[in-house]
């Protein structure tokens, strides 16, 4: 396993907050290594997240954890690359 590639220099967005509770379902909760938060998106099809690397990177490894037993019945993971948009993986 390489090392993580998030970082304070990488930005992110995502489709929704849980009843706009940002304070306890926003995105910070993404990546702070923490088993007992969460980013939780409000009800919906095609919840996103985006990330903005501030270089290009090489991804090896991603690995998605879904709390109290929630999961999602799709993903789809794209990229955006010399301006284009590009799906390459469900």
């Amino acid at each position: 396993m390489g090392s993580s590639l998030i970082s304070n220099d990488v930005k992110s967005w995502v489709s929704s907050v849980l009843n706009r509770d940002v304070k306890q379902y926003g995105k910070k909760y993404l990546f702070d290594c923490n088993e007992e938060t969460c980013w939780n998106s409000d009800q919906g099809e095609r919840q996103w997240v985006i990330l903005e690397f501030p270089q290009s990177v090489k991804v090896s490894e991603l690995r998605i954890q879904f709390q109290g037993g929630f999961s999602a019945g799709t993903c789809r993971l794209e990229e955006f690359q010399d301006m284009v948009l590009q799906h390459f993986l469900n």
